[in-house]
């Protein structure tokens, strides 16, 4: 029985490969394999930890279609990763990463992306009751910048030189939040009718959201006005949240483009939606949810 709460545990867990793969089986196809070709089909064990599927006649192992396939980085040390990646409330650098598990650090930059990939799951929550809505821009500060390379016009909600990113926040409850092209009504009222329940109560700001009264309970606040709550309406909570992605991104990864920014978004929307998850339950689940992986999207770790 595989039960461990610390690095310490966990690595006494895993003395070899075999229990990492053994573990790997059990998360995955709860002790009966599944043919990634063919789920209907019939399986055959063959040697050396590999299946056969009747149907196609292909061979496969439990890494086939994860974030561990075709990488021959051991298990034991993806599982250190993910660990430490997950313990680390604001996460952790390729740099800090590849010293800790004995690794080059494009290796484990590439390792955390294939991680990343396995947190989009929880970004697609469906919220319901009272939730609060805003957006925010993650994008460097021209402060901080040489004078020859200041971005004019930047200021405020103009994403010239910013990714704007939708936030909406369940009471009590889970954040969803997602990279946009801008911030027009029209975009932003998609993303709302796409993840929140007709009938809920949405508080926001005095942006244009469009005409939300339609399907939902509407109130807001105007911060031109320098209102913040107004009885129980507030977009308090959604904005933690958005101080706590950014103190992430600039304080430990510097620097994020546009490409990748979804992905970093997804890791603070994982870490916030299963923070009353113990341990080894947030473990299982990024090894469960990476059997969802597109494996185009992958990085090849070495």
């Amino acid at each position: 029985m595989f039960k461990f709460s610390s690095l310490s545990e966990l690595t006494a867990n895993f003395p070899n490969e075999q229990t990492c793969i053994q573990y790997l089986e059990i998360v995955r196809w709860r002790g009966k394999p599944v043919s990634p070709f063919d789920a209907t089909s019939k399986v055959y064990k063959c040697k050396d930890n590999q299946y056969k599927c009747k149907n196609t006649g292909k061979i496969f192992n439990v890494r086939y279609g994860t974030m561990f396939h075709r990488s021959s980085v051991p298990l034991l040390k993806w599982y250190m990763a993910i660990w430490i990646f997950t313990t680390h409330s604001k996460g952790i650098s390729s740099v800090q990463l590849s010293k800790d598990i004995g690794v080059t650090q494009k290796t484990a930059w590439n390792m955390l992306h294939r991680i990343r990939e396995c947190f989009g799951g929880e970004n697609n929550s469906k919220l319901e009751g009272v939730v609060q809505i805003d957006e925010t821009f993650v994008g460097g500060k021209n402060k901080n910048r040489h004078w020859d390379k200041k971005v004019k016009n930047s200021q405020g909600r103009s994403f010239k030189d910013k990714t704007p990113v939708f936030g909406m926040k369940q009471t009590d409850g889970k954040v969803v939040a997602k990279v946009v092209e801008n911030t027009k009504a029209k975009t932003l009222s998609k993303e709302i009718r796409k993840t929140i329940k007709v009938g809920s109560t949405i508080y926001s700001d005095e942006w244009n959201y469009g005409n939300l009264s339609r399907r939902y309970h509407h109130e807001f606040v105007d911060h031109s006005r320098k209102q913040y709550v107004v009885g129980q309406v507030t977009t308090n909570a959604i904005e933690s949240f958005w101080a706590l992605l950014k103190r992430g991104i600039i304080g430990v990864y510097h620097f994020v483009s546009r490409k990748h920014l979804q992905k970093y978004v997804d890791e603070f929307v994982f870490r916030h939606n299963t923070r009353n998850l113990d341990r080894q339950n947030i473990f299982s689940l990024i090894l469960s949810n990476s059997r969802y992986i597109n494996l185009k999207d992958l990085s090849y770790a070495d």
